[in-house]
Order: structure tokens, then C-alpha cells, then sequence
């Protein structure tokens, strides 16, 4: 069974398989989000519908704002209207496990709706290794002003893997005169720090970190 079938341009398609096997990863991996959710709760390790529902609506908050494009750059990425924030939020709310996984399962969908394959390898480190790693804010969760320090390691680890790929997978595209490791650092870079300086600008306003903060309290009721 293949899930990947060549095209004349030499990238790569997602089959009938291939798409049911993605679509049941995305499922698998909320509902793993959710069961580690409650586990920060229930010694017992269930999953309440609560923690599903917190999981599933940060994952469609960033699908909807990621469409929302402030500047789009010609060889993938975008800055958005603070899209990673909502990832970051579920490791906030719930610890890494849970916001790992619920990134994950966004960088699934984000591959559904938008796939972008030119080797299986790339499609893992761009899509649920990139944006699973946003979910690392959850290590940070319980510290003083845990959500903006999380929410920078988060996208220093979504940085990580995207410079990864575009220095090993799309080197060729470099500018003139540049090497793909540096082009890589500058070029993935340029939007997802953009995003990151303009997110943080609004958590560090007073209503809105206090905002936050309520919705956290609400999410782990």
C-alpha cells in the first residue's frame, strides 16, 4: 500500500491511503492530548471531555487565525495573527505531553489542508515535529509569567526544525550568494520571529495576560 505517488514536477501527492492514514493520526494524536491533559489532573490518567474540547478548539483557533496572513513569503511561511499562540496556550493550560501532542495534531491538519511533500522525511520534520514543538511551553507552565517564557521557547523549538528542513531539504532555493544553512536561519527566521516579537507585545498587555489566566483556571476546572 503506498500513501505518496509521484508527479510530473517531481514533488509528491498523498494517495486515497495516504489520507486516511494522516486523518487517523490527526484523531489519535488529540486524543492523546487530551488523555495526558487529564493525567495533570487524575492520578487515574482519564481523559474528560473538558481536556478534549480545550485541545480541539486551540487547534482550530490557530487553523482559522493561520489563515489570517499579515505577510506571506514566497517559499512557504507566514506571519499570522498570533496562529502559534494557541498551540503554545494547550502546553500552558496542560504541561508539554498534552501541548506537544496538541501541536502535533495542528501540523497534521495544517498537512491535510495545505500539504507540501517533496520527501516523507520532510513532511515529518515540517509538519508534526515543527508545530508539536510549540507545545515545549508547557515546561514553563508553572512558573512566574509562564505563558510568554513558554511561548518563546515554543517557537524558538518550531525555528529549530524549520531551519533543519529548509537547510537539508531546500538548500537549492538559497539566494544568490548565500549557503542553505544561513539562508535557513535568515529566512525562517524572518516570519516566525516577526509573529513571535508581535504576539509578545500583547501578552505583555495587563488585560490580556490576565485573560489568559482565567482561561487556564477554567481549563483545568
Amino acid at each position: 500500500m503506498s500513501f505518496f505517488v509521484s508527479n510530473v514536477d517531481g514533488d509528491l501527492s498523498l494517495t486515497t491511503a495516504g489520507y486516511a492514514a494522516v486523518i487517523i493520526l490527526l484523531v489519535a494524536a488529540l486524543a492523546a492530548a487530551a488523555f495526558f491533559a487529564g493525567r495533570k489532573k487524575k492520578s487515574s490518567g482519564s481523559m474528560s471531555s473538558r481536556q478534549l474540547v480545550f485541545c480541539a478548539a486551540a487547534v482550530a483557533l490557530a487553523m482559522v487565525t493561520s489563515m489570517i496572513k499579515i505577510y506571506s513569503f514566497p517559499f512557504g511561511g507566514s506571519v499570522t495573527l498570533c496562529s502559534m499562540l494557541f498551540i503554545c496556550l494547550t502546553g500552558y493550560f496542560y504541561g508539554p505531553a498534552a501541548g506537544i501532542l496538541t501541536g502535533a495534531a495542528y501540523g497534521i491538519l495544517q498537512f491535510i489542508i495545505e500539504p507540501y511533500i517533496y520527501f516523507p522525511l520532510q513532511v515529518l520534520v515540517d509538519y508534526p515535529l515543527a508545530f508539536g514543538a510549540l507545545g515545549l511551553s508547557g515546561f514553563f507552565a508553572n512558573t512566574k509569567h509562564g505563558l510568554i517564557k513558554g511561548y518563546l521557547l515554543g517557537i524558538l523549538g518550531r525555528y529549530f526544525f524549520a531551519v533543519i528542513s529548509g537547510w537539508i531539504f531546500f538548500g537549492e532555493y538559497a539566494w544568490e550568494g548565500w549557503h542553505a544553512l544561513p539562508y535557513s536561519l535568515a529566512y525562517n527566521g524572518a516570519y516566525i520571529f516577526t509573529e513571535g516579537v508581535i504576539t509578545v507585545i500583547i501578552l505583555l498587555i495587563p488585560a490580556a495576560a490576565g485573560a489568559f489566566r482565567q482561561v487556564k483556571e477554567l481549563a483545568n476546572q
